[in-house]
């Protein structure tokens, strides 16, 4: 196989191929359109409980050990990722080992058990898992900040993880009837990159076309911008640095201006030669990291600053960044500038 293939199965799932000849390896990756922002505030993080329960076993794979003892002994490297829009698995292995993870894949998301021991037991590997994120102010600030952005009431505000009080207390039942109605062959999507044959894309095939669709469609509640003045969150951890995130509705995956908004958040605090690499960190030594990022979703984004800097040091690397943002709108990007930030992304 040479070329890239798209390729629609009959249950409407997309199948995406990217061959390479060179390579050893192959990294299968299984999307679903669905993530916290779908959720009810009454089962807030079980897109994210779910992707953990489908390692827990299966009808042919009963225990969580047989899954991760079949990958780990051929050197797999396997995980899964729940975000606001979507969830996905992937595996990436010896290419002379992909019919075994198309099989590993295939069977946990057609036959996991989800068992009710297993549910109650892995209510406190998650509880520990927000834990961790919440003791890392880098990480924290992040759930914050879009908290605060989108607001608690809408989705998009929604901590992925959940609440704690949530995920003690969800029903095995609610959590398989938000799975019934979200996992849709119809918004599913099976990427393949690395050394594929022929016979793998059958495989794909035969093993994926299969999957359940469902009547309806995904429905999520749509974002719109009803801020009128500047608002802040504030929370206190005996830390020895301030995590610090300034952030402004943005584009949207969709939107025509998200490819500028990339060159420009590059330009900003993209890179080490960035506006405010150069002139916070740089000239002022007020911190030590410092970038902007461009965050879209599906409907909505959001445009962010974050910096590490010592509490006596936050008024004025405040000011200084603020002073930044407001230099790109009142001094036009130079033409080096923009040749550097476009170089660098490509």
């Amino acid at each position: 196989m040479k070329r890239a293939q798209k390729i629609s199965l009959k249950n409407g799932a997309q199948l995406l191929i990217s061959p390479e000849a060179d390579a050893a390896s192959v990294t299968i990756l299984i999307m679903f359109k669905v993530g916290s922002r779908y959720e009810t505030p009454d089962i807030n993080g079980s897109s994210h409980f779910i992707e953990h329960l489908m390692f827990k076993g299966t009808t042919k794979r009963p225990t969580t050990l047989d899954i991760s003892k079949e990958l780990d002994g051929v050197g797999a490297d396997y995980n899964a990722f729940t975000s606001k829009d979507t969830t996905g698995y992937y595996v990436k292995v010896d290419a002379r080992q992909l019919p075994m993870a198309i099989d590993i894949l295939q069977d946990m998301l057609f036959n996991s058990l989800f068992d009710a021991k297993e549910i109650d037991r892995e209510r406190g590997v998650i509880i520990e898992e927000i834990n961790m994120y919440e003791d890392n102010p880098l990480m924290h600030a992040e759930e914050l900040l879009e908290e605060l952005l989108f607001g608690k009431k809408h989705p998009l505000g929604y901590q992925i993880a959940g609440p704690r009080s949530v995920i003690r207390n969800v029903t095995r039942e609610k959590m398989l009837a938000y799975k019934e109605k979200f996992y849709d062959a119809k918004h599913m999507v099976v990427s393949v990159a690395g050394q594929v044959m022929p016979r793998d894309v059958k495989n794909l095939k035969k093993s994926f076309e299969s999957y359940p669709t469902k009547p309806g469609k995904h429905q999520f509640i749509p974002f719109k911008v009803r801020q009128s003045s500047s608002r802040a969150l504030v929370s206190y951890k005996k830390t020895e640095q301030v995590q610090m995130m300034i952030g402004v509705p943005s584009a949207s995956l969709f939107d025509t201006d998200l490819a500028t908004l990339s060159v420009l958040s590059v330009i900003l605090g993209g890179n080490m030669s960035s506006r405010l690499f150069v002139n916070v960190r740089e000239k002022r030594g007020l911190c030590y990291m410092i970038r902007s990022s461009s965050n879209p979703y599906e409907d909505a984004g959001s445009f962010t600053v974050q910096s590490g800097v010592a509490l006596k040091s936050v008024k004025q690397a405040l000011e200084a960044i603020l002073a930044e943002m407001k230099r790109m709108k009142t001094e036009p990007v130079t033409a080096q500038e923009l040749k550097q930030a476009k170089d660098f992304i490509s």
